[in-house]
């Protein structure tokens, strides 16, 4: 039961990360003909969902108290 609580903590601290730390992701698009290229490359920055960090956080939490050492 201990190693269900302390996976609850690192889902449960996974899910607050996802709320303030955004995830950068590239793309690159253009054209490439014999040794030349031409393009143009972009760069997102994405957060979670908010229904994901809460299932996460709450998931999180579930899993602390299922894990939760019996005193």
């Amino acid at each position: 039961m201990k190693a269900l609580f302390w996976a609850g903590i690192v889902v449960l601290v996974l899910g607050v990360l996802s709320l303030v730390i955004p995830i950068r992701r590239s793309e690159h698009s253009g054209i490439q003909a014999g040794g030349i290229s031409m393009g143009m490359e972009t760069h997102y920055d994405e957060k979670v969902s908010p229904i994901v960090s809460a299932a996460m956080i709450l998931g999180g939490v579930g899993m602390m108290i299922a894990g939760r050492p019996k005193s």
